[in-house]
């Protein structure tokens, strides 16, 4: 690997686009290599970049750290079977997270709705709701 496609850690976050205690956060996660020291620097090997883009992509759609670090060991992709679980448990979560924003949705829609059509003598159904320390009462504005 020729000097051309070494960087230092600055030039390594500029080209992938992140900060440079980002690249140190990686490191101490065990996402990213620390180089040896050479010439009295560290030096990174190019092909870095698009490794942390790759892990600020999947931190994106909602991976952990710890999921990105175990795509990184098959990161090879030899072993899809293994990938494809880490991806589909990711999307159970998506999916559970979705169903769970449709309900707090339905929810304040409700509670909106009743708010509108509530008298001005009445308490507010969204200030009640939410200073209800009962679940049920919420869990009630659902359809």
């Amino acid at each position: 690997m020729s000097d051309a496609d070494q960087y230092t850690i600055g030039q390594l976050a500029k080209a992938a686009g992140v900060g440079v205690e980002t690249i140190r956060y990686y490191q101490r996660r065990d996402l990213l290599p620390v180089p040896e020291v050479a010439s009295g620097f560290r030096t990174y090997p190019a092909s870095l970049a698009e490794r942390i883009r790759f892990i600020k992509r999947a931190q994106e759609l909602g991976f952990s750290l710890d999921e990105i670090a175990n795509l990184l060991m098959l990161e090879d992709g030899n072993d899809r079977q293994s990938i494809r679980d880490v991806a589909h448990e990711r999307l159970l979560q998506v999916k559970a997270k979705l169903a769970d924003l449709h309900r707090m949705e339905d929810m304040l829609t409700e509670l909106i709705h009743q708010c509108a059509s509530s008298t001005e003598q009445a308490q507010c159904p969204i200030i009640q709701a939410l200073a209800s320390d009962k679940p049920a009462d919420a869990k009630a504005c659902q359809h």
